[in-house]
């Protein structure tokens, strides 16, 4: 008798000792609609870092914890945004990856601050996300104000650029970094000599450059993302424009190769958040393993979804717990190396150390210049 008890009490002691947490952990981007390549690459970049940590049987709290992802499709609209934020925290999530957008961040962290949950953009550069002073707002990645001057010194310093005209899709994104870039150029002694907005869903941009065209611009920048800035730099190029064509990280990307084809040339320039991949610490890992995990190239955001979700982890470990009202105070103690770089946040909830490339079109491919 005593010994079939024995064989109990160790038979009970070794579930104790496998009992597993499920833990899960929320990501939120555009998976449908123009730029649902972004969402997606942030989603596997989220994905492929959850599936490392749950390979190395992390214990939290005295329990063994598997992490699982939790998706939501923002469709990069701010209304849209704060449903599926509403999702995430309703399902449980314990802290989430995401926006994609600024203009769908902005209003979804207040679901999150309402909340109690911690949540980490890998992608939104809007500098009006954490000037809202929220405790669980975080990102991995340089804010537009960082973007717009780089892009404004090397165009004035560099290209020599004197006259400049100015678009935007009227999104916090777009709008933002746009107004980054013509504060910096005045600063500068630029001059401004037309600024124009869309949306970012129009296709037809010929009324704005035709006006454009009329003031003889030098260059002509556009705050906003890749399907608007490719189809816009094709009907620059139709309309006979000589400009050389400036943008950020929505333009950065392998899909604005293959949206504007042959209106590409060596007068298109962008900025990117961060240091290329192959500059990363760990990114040509980093791609190797991406590109065997998903059958994809990475296109901007992923690497960065990886180092926010890390984060989050980083921030439970610390605490030695899965609970959002435990672990946030430990958010601004985490410090790590990421693949993307040094990750730690300042009081608002930067990153410390955010870098920013600038890249010009060369060869076939976006090539860094600085």
């Amino acid at each position: 008798m005593k010994k079939t008890l024995l064989a109990l009490a160790l038979v009970g002691a070794g579930f104790a000792a496998q009992a597993q947490t499920v833990v899960k952990i929320g990501h939120a981007g555009p998976l449908t609609g123009p730029i649902a390549h972004f969402g997606k690459d942030g989603e596997n970049g989220a994905r492929l870092a959850l599936e490392d940590a749950n390979a190395k049987g992390l214990v939290i709290g005295g329990q063994t914890v598997k992490f699982e992802l939790l998706s939501e499709d923002d469709q990069g609209d701010p209304r849209t945004a704060t449903t599926a934020a509403q999702r995430l925290t309703d399902a449980g999530v314990r802290g989430v990856v995401g926006h994609t957008t600024s203009g769908a961040s902005i209003p979804a962290s207040r679901v999150y601050e309402q909340a109690g949950v911690p949540v980490i953009t890998p992608s939104s550069t809007s500098p009006k996300l954490t000037q809202q002073n929220y405790k669980t707002t975080y990102r991995v990645i340089a804010n537009d104000l960082q973007q717009g001057e780089a892009m404004a010194r090397y165009a004035i310093e560099t290209l020599k650029v004197k006259k400049f005209a100015v678009i935007d899709d009227r999104t916090a994104y777009g709008q933002g970094l746009a107004d980054s870039f013509a504060d910096s150029i005045k600063k500068l002694g630029g001059e401004i000599v037309g600024r124009e907005f869309t949306n970012d869903k129009a296709t037809d941009f010929t009324a704005i450059l035709t006006k454009i065209k009329a003031r003889t611009p030098d260059a002509i920048f556009y705050g906003g993302m890749d399907s608007q800035g490719a189809p816009m730099l094709r009907q620059l190029r139709q309309l006979g424009i000589p400009a050389t064509f400036l943008g950020g990280d929505g333009n950065c990307t392998s899909e604005m190769l293959k949206l504007a084809g042959d209106a590409m040339n060596e007068k298109v320039f962008c900025t990117q958040a961060g240091i290329p991949l192959t500059q990363m610490p760990s990114g040509e890992e980093f791609l190797s393993r991406f590109r065997q995990r998903f059958n994809a190239d990475v296109l901007v955001y992923a690497p960065y979804a990886y180092d926010a979700a890390t984060a989050l982890i980083e921030g439970m470990k610390a605490a030695d717990s899965t609970d959002p009202a435990k672990y946030l105070p430990a958010m601004q103690k985490v410090d790590f190396q990421g693949v993307t770089g040094h990750i730690a946040f300042d009081a608002k909830g930067d990153i410390k150390e955010g870098g920013v490339s600038l890249y010009n079109y060369a060869n076939g491919k976006w090539e860094p210049v600085q």
